[in-house]
């Protein structure tokens, strides 16, 4: 089965947490503290896998987690590192943000490895937090929770040439014929309901890639039929064959079948629109007069439009088009997809200095990433921690916003969770 988008979870791996001891050794009245740190949680990779070729196995397995950090433990010694995650996904993936929209990363190139989720930083132990005036401290650093995010992956073909056009103009026939592939083929409506890839062998020994395109119909780019995951895969190609009709089988307008198919183009992707075509004009084995075809030679000269004219069942007409496209092919640069499109590493977001003040029927609620990190290495039992705490707190600026505030002695604060009673 050919999958080629889905929608994932990730989780990388949370900070494990500083350790509290003390030194214990014979003849050592008053040895220290030594609690070690924690290590830091696994990172998110993605990573292309040249063997993969669609999405399918994300297909059950939606969730993905790093490891987690250990804890510190006593004698200075740190916990062991996350182990990361590496996500292996085909060539040609575009992962982008669930909620915004915006790329995280686009592998599109062989071997390629992408960070896209850091793992939350590891606790500091108590040794850390010995002063001149604390010599004992009872309090370490909790380690930093992992972030998680939801993610698409979509499959974008990489192909030099896309096959363009309605169903049943001839396509798959054409590829066929030209290369190795073996997609099913029969005279009725989107036989091709999967892109399908073949490599074009060339005189030189060179070669390029084409990719047949599902018949793309009116609507296409506002998602009518499977419009929407055709047209993702002719993003990729650098130059497009746009194959029609001229043998009046079908009952349709060639040149109306043309400027419909533009449309989509230009309605999916003002960019695409503008990406070379070639105009092939297939079937001419089975016209039943030249009229078409002649309207579709005046249609590229109006366009300015190159102009081939072949039968991909008898073979009439396919080298030259291959020899020409060719060389049109060396002439094409090879651009970035998502060039100019900002490319996002998530990590911890907020800045560990943040933090917010608001006051609910009167309960002061102090909230952010700096007071989450000072109350996870409280330890409210300990009166050395609590005045770590109070000195803390005057540090940041929190202690003088809750008096400008209106605080009075007695009235709740909550701090990161934890309900406190305020007091001089």
């Amino acid at each position: 089965m050919f999958t080629d988008y889905t929608k994932i979870i990730i989780k990388s791996g949370n900070g494990g947490n500083g350790a509290v001891s003390f030194r214990r050794e014979k003849y050592v009245a008053a040895g220290g503290p030594d609690g070690g740190d924690g290590g830091n949680g696994g990172n998110v990779y993605f990573q292309v896998d040249k063997d993969k070729n669609t999405l399918i196995d994300f297909r059950y397995n939606k969730k993905f987690k790093a490891s987690d950090g250990e804890n510190g433990s006593g004698s200075h010694c740190n916990g062991k590192y996350g182990e990361d995650l590496y996500i292996k996904v085909p060539i040609g993936t575009v992962i982008k943000d669930a909620e915004t929209g915006k790329v995280v990363a686009d592998l599109s190139n062989p071997e390629q490895t992408e960070l896209v989720l850091k793992g939350g930083k590891g606790g500091r132990g108590n040794s850390h937090f010995k002063t001149s005036t604390r010599q004992a401290p009872r309090f370490s650093e909790d380690g930093e929770k992992g972030e998680e995010k939801e993610l698409i992956l979509e499959l974008k073909l990489l192909a030099d040439v896309g096959l363009l056009g309605f169903p049943n103009v001839g396509k798959s026939t054409f590829l066929k014929t030209t290369t190795d592939a073996k997609p099913k083929i029969a005279n009725y409506h989107f036989t091709t309901l999967q892109p399908n890839l073949g490599v074009v062998k060339t005189k030189d020994g060179s070669g390029f890639v084409i990719a047949d395109i599902p018949g793309i119909i009116e609507g296409a780019s506002e998602g009518v039929g499977l419009g929407i995951q055709f047209l993702r895969h002719v993003e990729r190609t650098r130059l497009l064959l746009h194959f029609l009709d001229v043998s009046s089988g079908e009952g349709r307008n060639p040149v109306e079948d043309f400027y419909a198919i533009n449309e989509e183009l230009k309605k999916y992707s003002e960019k695409l629109s503008t990406r070379k075509q070639i105009i092939v004009a297939n079937k001419i084995d089975a016209m039943q007069d030249e009229s078409q075809l002649k309207e579709v030679k005046q249609l590229a000269k109006k366009e300015n439009l190159d102009f081939y004219a072949i039968s991909a069942v008898t073979g009439q007409g396919v080298q030259e088009l291959i020899d020409y496209v060719a060389e049109v092919l060396k002439t094409l640069p090879k651009e970035e997809l998502l060039q100019g499109e900002e490319r996002v590493v998530y990590t911890l977001e907020e800045k560990e200095d943040s933090w917010t003040i608001k006051e609910e029927d009167g309960v002061f609620i102090v909230t952010g990433k700096a007071v989450e990190r000072l109350m996870g290495r409280i330890n409210i039992e300990d009166n050395e921690s609590m005045y770590y705490l109070q000195k803390s707190l005057k540090n940041m600026g929190i202690d003088s916003k809750l008096k400008e505030m209106g605080v009075c002695e007695g009235d709740t604060v909550i701090i990161a969770g934890w309900e406190l009673e305020w007091y001089e």
